[in-house]
């Protein structure tokens, strides 16, 4: 008798076990902890707060239904576009108040619970607040009940208004606390840091932004993502995948060992002095410990004149000796830095690497690698 299994029901299985794997990516056991912490938090203090200053009873609800689905937002997927504050307070409100119209106006109640989703999604489509539970807070002002229904338009204002803005109020707190970006603000796209109108080096190669927004109309598909955390997404994408294809050379092998420094006492003719001697534009600087300090270039010198070096020095890039070269590509090509330090793990200063010892070992990858596509050739 055999114990194989087909094909086909290997298929089904596979199926089966992804319909319980979570779908949104990037998704942790640890991320999803804080978002239950969050949402209990920030529930219960919503009707907490509402009940002590409105008061309980029967003639309007405590908290509407609603919000339980933005704390799903707010709190499981805060980077979101459709979590963000304005969609919570303005997509809740404005659909609650398009309920309230379309039960004033639609006396056939299957009629106007369909018109009042439907003017509610369009509502905060043109009011830029698209937020998927503002759905539910129009349906909620035709379906709520007489305690709903006798409040009128004073619904949309209180408990969805209030409870949205005490909602949104205890979100912000709860992710400062937990050192998490909300309201979630893209990183900036580079910029040329040399006053040029060329784009920044970056942007010179790889895909574009119009090459992004192509491929999002030929996909016919409406993404739950920021259009620039998109384009961030697919730019680490390209850098992993240089690393994981290029990553055997390490830092370690092909650093500058032989590493000119200067300490934080040392004065800052004498800084320029070296830098100009050994023709360099990074001099790492180091404390009495002989730990690294920060870099320190002729720009900073040129800058802040006479001061002490302390005063005036960057911040250091740095690197271990055991990290794949080209995963400096990023940081050497970003228009400011112009050499990587590489450390070890107490910060005392193994060796350097700048944009030419970057640029040369590129060059050796890739003529090793057109000559053994050349030899395969030939083969």
């Amino acid at each position: 008798m055999s114990n194989s299994v087909s094909p086909k029901q290997q298929s089904g299985k596979s199926a089966g076990f992804r319909l319980f794997r979570p779908i949104l990516a990037g998704a942790t056991l640890r991320e999803r902890l804080i978002a239950c912490l969050g949402a209990l938090v920030g529930i219960t203090l919503t009707g907490l707060i509402c009940g002590l200053v409105f008061g309980q009873g029967p003639d309007i609800p405590l908290i509407v239904a609603p919000m339980g689905a933005s704390a799903v937002l707010l709190f499981a997927v805060p980077a979101s576009p459709l979590a963000q504050p304005w969609p919570i307070i303005g997509g809740n409100t404005i659909s609650a108040f398009v309920g309230v119209l379309a039960a004033r106006f639609i006396p056939d109640p299957v009629v106007a619970i369909g018109v009042g989703v439907s003017l509610a999604i369009a509502a905060m489509s043109f009011t830029r607040c698209l937020h998927p539970p503002g759905g539910a807070a129009a349906l909620t002002a035709l379906i709520g009940g007489p305690a709903v229904t006798s409040a009128g338009f004073l619904f949309p204002l209180f408990p969805v208004c209030v409870n949205s803005v005490i909602l949104v109020a205890l979100g912000i707190t709860f992710h400062k606390i937990a050192r998490r970006n909300y309201p979630h603000v893209p990183v900036a796209p580079p910029v040329n840091t040399h006053g040029t109108a060329d784009l920044p080096v970056p942007l010179r190669v790889g895909f574009k932004p119009e090459d992004v927004d192509a491929a999002l109309v030929a996909l016919h598909e409406t993404l739950d993502i920021d259009r620039a955390d998109l384009d961030r997404l697919l730019q680490q994408v390209e850098h992993h995948a240089l690393v994981r294809s290029q990553g055997d050379l390490t830092c370690g092998e092909i650093m500058s060992r032989d590493v000119v420094t200067i300490g934080l006492d040392v004065s800052a003719e004498r800084a320029r002095e070296l830098l100009i001697a050994h023709n360099i534009r990074t001099l790492p600087v180091v404390d009495g410990a002989g730990r690294l300090a920060g870099t320190l270039g002729l720009r900073e010198l040129t800058l802040h004149g006479e001061v002490g070096i302390a005063q005036v020095m960057s911040e250091a890039q740095t690197a271990g000796p055991h990290e794949p070269v080209v995963a400096l590509a990023s940081s050497l090509s970003d228009g400011r830095t112009h050499a990587v330090i590489v450390v070890d793990e107490e910060r005392r200063i193994l060796g350097i690497i700048t944009q030419t010892d970057l640029l040369a070992t590129v060059t050796r990858l890739l003529s090793a690698k057109a000559f053994a596509v050349s030899e395969t050739g030939s083969a």
